[in-house]
């Protein structure tokens, strides 16, 4: 590639304006404790999620930060890998000898890894985001294990949504009724937009339809040279309108009209490789059942699930799950679901044991739905020999006691904010 064509793009890349409505997020302060360790750090996610901000964040931060290059961009299309050295002699050329990177969407370019390694073997620091999990560990593990620390960016949390909004609500030691009025008026904010930066702040419908077009297009369709667009639609389409229901792989074709679950499986593979959906299994001490048993299916950003499947009012309920599911997974745990005779929403597997059980639910009052999600939850915590659990509602607080068993119920606003000693039971 030539260099002048590459000094323009550096150049044009070089004009960043931070956004004014800045959302502070939690991973940045992670993230910057690594500032001296010579691991390549990685930030990987669903496109728009914010990973490029941070990284943004992190280069400010530096007095020598010029070398910054998204490959994201449709005049690097005959970039290719002998073409990172003259990158690094153009970047030498114009901002003298620096010794930390920012790479955005590298694993656009084939072999970059391999410059990546020689960067590292030269006492250099590198940054990297990239939008599709497979690609980038894949790559990262033929040629750089062992020498990267790699951080899953996520759309905004609840809790950075009210820090943002009203960060004085986290000094107080105890919350008025203005402050419970704020806060749940927040939540049902979140509900309706979801975490998604700039949806957040605009509210356009029209770019949660072009997020969702880009990857389904460019993460998806190009990348695997799928055929059939209209079945993989139909599957997206499928799982947004079955938030938290079961489902199987040969129940699927048939729905979508593709012949093999084979098919089926894939699709839903690069679906969470883009960091789209994400699927929960049964669980079982078995493996080969964990296997075979059905799955269930969560989205990205509650906002996303509402532009892209069909729902009536009592789906609210899973909307719920979708966002303790969401939280569950931001925090990394390892989440399955239970199912014997009865069922629970999520049981949370630490190291070789299940160490907590979670049931989510709009509310208790109606009887048949307290005697329901009491009798699951009761279940999991018997199965697994677990004292104390969790039913998280919209707004019920109590706590209620079965034999040696303690089972907590929390409004989820308040365990989004960990505003209470029981959020993170063990």
């Amino acid at each position: 590639m030539k260099r002048e064509a590459l000094k323009q793009i550096i150049a044009d890349q070089q004009k960043y304006i931070p956004p004014k409505d800045f959302f502070a997020r939690d991973l940045t302060q992670t993230i910057q404790r690594f500032t001296d360790d010579p691991n390549i750090i990685i930030l990987s996610g669903i496109r728009r999620s914010g990973k490029s901000t941070i990284q943004r964040t992190l280069q400010l931060a530096l007095v020598k930060s010029d070398y910054y290059f998204n490959f994201d961009d449709e005049r690097l299309v005959r970039f290719h890998v002998e073409d990172f050295q003259i990158l690094l002699e153009v970047f030498t050329e114009l901002f003298g000898d620096q010794s930390t990177f920012y790479f955005d969407e590298i694993q656009n370019i084939k072999g970059w890894e391999r410059f990546i390694r020689r960067l590292y073997e030269q006492g250099k620091k590198v940054y990297i985001t990239g939008s599709n999990a497979k690609l980038l560990s894949k790559e990262l593990g033929s040629h750089l294990t062992g020498r990267y620390i790699q951080f899953e960016v996520y759309p905004l949390s609840f809790q950075e949504i009210v820090r943002h909004k009203h960060p004085e609500i986290f000094s107080k030691k105890a919350l008025s009724t203005q402050d419970t009025g704020t806060i749940q008026r927040c939540f049902s904010d979140y509900l309706q937009n979801g975490g998604i930066p700039e949806y957040v702040k605009f509210e356009k419908t029209e770019y949660l339809k072009d997020l969702l077009e880009g990857i389904l297009y460019r993460d998806i369709i190009a990348r695997y040279k799928i055929n059939d667009e209209k079945a993989l639609r139909e599957l997206v389409y499928y799982f947004a309108s079955n938030i938290g229901k079961e489902f199987s792989y040969t129940k699927l074709s048939e729905t979508v009209g593709l012949s093999s679950p084979h098919t089926i499986r894939n699709y839903c593979t690069y679906l969470e490789q883009c960091y789209l959906y994400f699927f929960v299994s049964r669980y079982s001490h078995s493996l080969k059942k964990q296997i075979q048993y059905h799955k269930k299916c969560y989205m990205i950003d509650p906002a996303l699930i509402r532009i892209t499947g069909f729902h009536v009012s009592e789906d609210r309920g899973r909307l719920l799950e979708n966002i303790v599911f969401l939280r569950l997974k931001m925090q990394t745990k390892e989440i399955y679901f239970h199912k014997d005779k009865k069922e629970c929403d999520f049981i949370i597997r630490k190291g070789n044991r299940i160490v907590q059980a979670i049931q989510v639910t709009t509310h208790l009052f109606d009887e048949k739905v307290r005697k329901r999600e009491l009798d699951g939850l009761f279940e999991a915590m018997q199965t697994h020999q677990l004292q104390k659990g969790i039913i998280l509602t919209e707004s019920e607080e109590d706590t209620i006691k079965m034999d040696e068993f303690t089972i907590f119920v929390i409004p989820i606003w308040k365990w989004l904010l960990e505003f209470t000693s029981h959020a993170s039971l063990n």
